[in-house]
């Protein structure tokens, strides 16, 4: 992937499995990884919201895109999460994203002290240049309360290196559509928020998809049977999973939600997470045994040790 090129189609954001005790499960992450490949999608995402990214270390951050990149290959396209709650940590997450092989920074603004709208543009400039990875611009007000206005990416889709923005805001048909009428067609759109408006999304112009990492293999299906124009059988399976997608964005069991499923596939080991994440209460649980019940996932992977 060249810095002037940026990521389309089916791209997960990788869970990050942990063990019992709370380290890194590096064959579970491989076993994932293969079965992500194995699923036909297009790209892979590390370090996002679904990765648990608020929750590893740096020394972390370079084993886990040291084992991805070694599953994958040198050719296929892998996407980094940057997070940073300023600029210089930020650029310094790029910095080592791109020297561990990621194509691609997926970058939030700064969130903890908001910055206001010039020192978004000013902050996602910067960033691009400090590296020779492209720059998605992720849009995702309701994780960073930092609104980024549609004039805001039209004015960042011009600045060399920035090729593509991850929308989030809500509802995201509308602004997936505004941001598309706004930017030229080298500037990809895509969408997040766990895939919950994946047909709308594409309607109005999205090229890509950056769910969670569970089911891509039901995603690469609906995907395939939109692009054959099948959007009748498209529509029907999206609405089977759409139970599942709502339950993997539940406020503070997200993440243990995603990794509940992977455990129950045989992805990986272990459904631990990392405060501040939280284990599945019962009712949350009873929820997800009802949707695996009428879904009846097949166990498509064992991890190896």
């Amino acid at each position: 992937m060249s810095r002037s090129s940026a990521p389309t189609g089916l791209i997960p954001i990788l869970a990050t499995p942990f063990t019992d005790a709370g380290q890194l499960d590096l064959p579970s992450l491989r076993s994932l990884v293969e079965f992500e490949v194995e699923a036909g999608v297009d790209g892979l995402a590390v370090f996002g919201m679904a990765s648990e990214g608020f929750a590893l270390t740096a020394e972390e951050r370079t084993i886990i895109l040291r084992e991805v990149r070694d599953v994958v290959g040198g050719d296929f396209p892998l996407v980094a999460g940057v997070n940073g709650t300023s600029t210089e940590i930020a650029v310094e997450q790029a910095r080592s994203a791109t020297a561990q092989g990621a194509d691609q920074l997926m970058v939030l603004p700064p969130f903890l002290v908001k910055p206001n709208r010039q020192q978004v543009i000013d902050f996602f400039g910067r960033v691009a240049t400090a590296t020779d990875a492209s720059i998605m611009i992720q849009d995702a007000p309701g994780v960073t309360g930092v609104p980024i206005d549609v004039a805001a990416i039209a004015t960042l889709a011009a600045v060399d290196g920035i090729t593509s923005v991850k929308v989030e805001a809500p509802p995201t048909p509308l602004k997936v559509a505004a941001v598309t009428e706004a930017v030229g067609p080298a500037f990809a759109v895509l969408g997040g928020q766990n895939a919950l408006s994946l047909l709308e999304e594409y309607d109005h112009g999205c090229v890509g998809t950056m769910p969670a990492c569970e089911f891509p293999d039901l995603l690469r299906g609906i995907l395939d049977d939109l692009a054959v124009g099948h959007r009748a059988q498209a529509r029907a399976a999206f609405g089977r999973l759409l139970p599942l997608i709502h339950l993997g964005m539940r406020p503070g069991q997200a993440w243990a939600v995603h990794k509940e499923v992977l455990r129950r596939r045989g992805i990986i080991a272990c459904g631990a997470v990392r405060l501040p994440a939280q284990d599945l209460d019962p009712l949350t649980a009873k929820a997800l045994d009802d949707i695996l019940e009428d879904l009846q996932l097949p166990v498509r992977h064992k991890v190896r040790a």
